[in-house]
């Protein structure tokens, strides 16, 4: 849980979950500008029709809802906002941003992790395989993802133990012990609301009936652990012990100005993935990354190859079926300057290129009380920018090793 402060304009409207010193009960709020407004006890009190959609200590109903009562319910608040007295008439259900504490905004029911950025894939592909094509045969014919643990998707704020796992050494010994090459993901989380049936794939054109917005995703990584254990089966414990979400959940209602046509495919699609003929989901994300206070990279996802109704279409094509919470995230934002790298195996080049922060320290990877914080936005309506907040999260030492 984190203290968060950011303002936000009225053209976003995010949905989280706070709660306060004086009342420590979790509820929906809507963020607006520096302060929230205690979304439940607003609709109870001027439309409580529509009180069960908003009550409850998570987003979990709202999602749940579907299109309708997502629209319903921003229209509300949208009307609330733009009234003059809106401040005098909600006074009592204003809170000041600075006193919330805010909570993971909804239950995580299964999270997957795409590797949707040609450039971040470029980069790796030219590290780890020198002299060949960075990119595997399959990566333009198909988003690659991998299925991550919804269990340990934490709150902004949450410091994140380092964790321990195998490794393998230059020399080729095998040892047991902390992670010494710990990382960060700068990404987008695409957050599903309404359900799929089993053995139903969802089409592109279907993207924003089941998708209710988008967040922050901080989706930290053991290199090391990763390199070593990682074939043939990819990821697992190099990922799977923390992913950071910003707890401010932006609608895809928010996002119209910042929809972008993906770039040129240079392999044709198979139908299902083609989206030539369809309104384009690339999103302009203008992403900030910050290691102890110091800005060491601004990606932007409006270069992505891979668009979230791709990655929702690929998901569901072979009949997997979505549920309320599932949470999907593009991997890593990079771009093409050094300066838009959105991990630091990008940034050091995977260690052989220490990155200078102004303080005069150099890093390579995470050290122990090391702090991330990634904030985005994006453009809004008659120049309006859209926030999305922030995701932080400070690196704790190990725990003990197992015996």
């Amino acid at each position: 849980m984190s203290t968060v402060s950011t303002p936000f304009g009225v053209a976003t409207l995010p949905y989280g979950v706070f709660s306060t010193a004086s009342d420590s009960r979790a509820r929906v709020g809507v963020a607006i500008d520096d302060l929230i407004l205690d979304l439940a006890a607003a609709v109870q009190r001027f439309a409580p029709e529509l009180a069960p959609v908003v009550a409850g200590p998570s987003l979990d109903t709202l999602l749940a809802a579907g299109p309708d009562a997502w629209s319903q319910v921003r229209a509300l608040v949208t009307g609330w906002v733009a009234d003059s007295a809106f401040a005098e008439r909600f006074g009592p259900q204003l809170v000041p941003a600075r006193d919330a504490v805010m909570h993971l905004p909804f239950t995580v029911a299964d999270y997957v992790d795409f590797y949707a950025s040609e450039q971040h894939a470029t980069n790796l592909g030219r590290m780890f395989r020198p002299g060949q094509d960075p990119l595997t045969p399959n990566w333009k014919h198909l988003p690659i993802g991998y299925h991550g643990r919804a269990g340990t998707v934490i709150a902004s704020g949450t410091d994140v133990v380092r964790p321990c796992g195998q490794r393998r050494g230059t020399d080729g010994e095998i040892t047991f012990g902390p992670s010494r090459r710990l990382d960060i993901e700068a990404e987008l989380g695409f957050v599903v609301g309404t359900p799929s049936s089993l053995g139903r794939p969802v089409p592109q054109t279907a993207f924003a009936d089941h998708v209710f917005g988008i967040c922050l995703v901080n989706d930290w990584s053991a290199r090391d652990i990763q390199a070593w254990e990682y074939v043939p089966l990819g990821p697992f414990l190099g990922k799977s012990f923390a992913t950071s979400i910003s707890p401010w959940v932006v609608p895809l209602a928010a996002l119209g100005s910042a929809r972008v046509a993906p770039p040129e495919r240079t392999v044709p699609l198979l139908p299902y993935l083609d989206d030539s003929r369809t309104p384009p989901w690339g999103l302009d994300v203008r992403l900030e990354v910050r290691l102890n206070g110091h800005v060491v990279s601004r990606p932007s996802s409006d270069g992505m190859y891979w668009t979230g109704a791709q990655m929702l279409a690929h998901l569901t094509a072979n009949g997997a079926s979505l549920r309320t919470g599932d949470l999907y995230a593009s991997g890593t934002i990079s771009g093409e300057r050094p300066d838009q790298r959105g991990s630091l195996i990008e940034l050091s080049w995977g260690g052989a290129e220490p990155l200078r922060l102004p303080d005069g320290t150099t890093r390579t990877f995470l050290e122990d009380g090391d702090e991330v914080v990634i904030t985005a936005s994006a453009p809004g309506p008659d120049g309006a920018v859209i926030g999305l907040g922030e995701v932080r999260g400070r690196i704790r030492p190990a725990a003990e090793s197992p015996r």
